[in-house]
């Protein structure tokens, strides 16, 4: 909620929205309409008579309403103004409680939301679309003077209605209905740019980008690029876990011409934590499952000039057989450490070709020394075996290597090698927000040996 706030009273009520004015209704108990008209002056005061038919909110016969900023509203019923999106609030602002609030849309459909800890305020839990109307039936327990009274209220107002201009929607990885490994991030595409320089408008996008687990994680969205977030736990997903993405921007106005279109959800699973962690020092393999040791592989790492990218991975995929040649690296034909090979059971967990494979020409230096172009390479029957243990999202880890740190964003999924402070600096609302995002991801190149 941002710290300037429009707000306009009705009796002893205030509804507001981000740093937007808001307006309520009420009726006469003659039956004739009480609602304030628009003042020509946005500091006015405008005085109606009578109380609401049901007793009100008021104390005295007599409603108030004051404007304290910001623009003159008009409507019926009143209009919420939602250039600035933020969750609704209502406030109370004379001695008493909110003793309970139902807001509904048109559906009937109850709008989730929270009292706040003295009872004076509710707020919505999410930003409201353009163009819903929606209702608040409102008890309000008054202990200002004797004993306690308890009023109802209804209050009316309406959202803007959606304006002309570009659509955002957003596309969710992973694909939906899947169960993946407890490595793989969320990722959320943009059909538009959000750039950094806009911050309300990134603020916007990702309040209304909603991650829920079963069980529940603390997590965080990271703006990789003005089109692209990933959102991950501090640490791993819990294994056999369920979680759901949603988008809330239908409607949203985000900024610079820019309003929130609709996005398809997205479901997935993950299975048990596997892992799989190679010692580039010691030339083996340990992979276990959920803290259990599955076996312990003989392996060969990246040699000299070629090593091995240390860190955490995440499986990206599995192909049976690939060509791998050397060109695709920057070795030239002809030259002694030129390759075109055909490889079986190959575990993917680069974009740039980094795999977990088959290399039966290098059986006699997997685990005595490192002659591998990058590529973590380990006997036919062993690469076939870990072929069928992981899946897309399962972690691959590096230790005691001698090759460069693995990239976060422009190379896989390498997410996990930020440390959770940094990690939250990638988003809109960390205060020290601004950790420089990865360039454009690489493509899917040839791969590595």
């Amino acid at each position: 909620m941002s710290s300037r706030r429009y707000v306009r009273g009705w009796g002893a009520l205030s509804l507001a929205v981000g740093a937007v004015l808001v307006g309520t209704a009420a009726q006469s108990s003659t039956g004739r309409d009480t609602r304030p008209r628009a003042a020509p002056d946005p500091t006015a005061i405008v005085t109606v008579d009578g109380c609401s038919a049901d007793g009100g909110l008021c104390s005295v016969p007599r409603h108030t309403a004051v404007l304290t900023g910001g623009p003159v509203l008009t409507g019926d019923p009143f209009l919420l103004d939602t250039r600035v999106s933020g969750p609704v609030e209502i406030a109370l602002r004379t001695p008493g409680l909110l003793a309970d609030v139902t807001v509904t849309d048109q559906r009937g459909r109850q709008v989730a939301g929270a009292s706040s800890a003295d009872g004076t305020r509710w707020t919505s839990a999410a930003v409201l679309p353009t163009g819903a109307r929606l209702a608040a039936r409102l008890v309000v327990e008054h202990t200002g003077t004797g004993e306690p009274r308890r009023h109802i209220a209804r209050l009316d107002f309406r959202t803007a209605a959606e304006p002309a201009g570009e659509r955002l929607t957003v596309a969710f990885g992973p694909e939906d209905g899947r169960t993946y490994g407890v490595g793989r991030p969320v990722t959320a595409e943009l059909s538009h740019p959000v750039p950094a320089d806009d911050p309300a408008a990134r603020r916007a996008v990702e309040r209304a980008l909603d991650v829920r687990s079963e069980p529940h994680v603390e997590g965080s969205w990271y703006w990789v690029g003005p089109s692209t977030l990933h959102y991950r736990p501090r640490t791993f997903w819990p294994a056999r876990a369920t979680v759901r993405v949603h988008s809330g921007l239908d409607g949203v106005r985000v900024g610079r011409g820019l309003h929130g279109g609709p996005s398809r959800p997205l479901t997935f699973t993950t299975g048990a934590r596997v892992e799989a962690v190679t010692d580039a020092r010691a030339l083996t393999m340990t992979v276990s499952e959920d803290g259990r040791v599955l076996r312990t592989l003989p392996v060969t790492t990246g040699k000299a000039g070629y090593r091995t990218r240390g860190g955490i991975k995440v499986v990206l995929g599995k192909e049976p057989l690939v060509r791998m040649r050397g060109d695709s690296i920057g070795i030239a034909r002809g030259s002694r450490d030129y390759f075109d090979l055909k490889v079986r059971w190959a575990t993917r967990v680069t974009w740039s070709g980094e795999y977990l494979h088959a290399a039966p020409w290098s059986v006699d230096a997997q685990g005595n020394e490192n002659v591998s172009h990058g590529c973590t390479g380990m006997s036919t029957e062993d690469a076939a075996w870990l072929f069928r243990t992981v899946r897309e999202g399962d972690l691959v880890r590096v230790i005691n290597g001698y090759g460069e740190p693995m990239s976060p964003f422009d190379n896989g999924f390498g997410d996990w090698n930020l440390s959770w402070p940094q990690w939250q600096r990638g988003s809109a609302f960390d205060p020290g927000a601004g950790v420089a995002a990865a360039g454009p991801a690489a493509g899917p190149f040839r791969p590595e040996l």
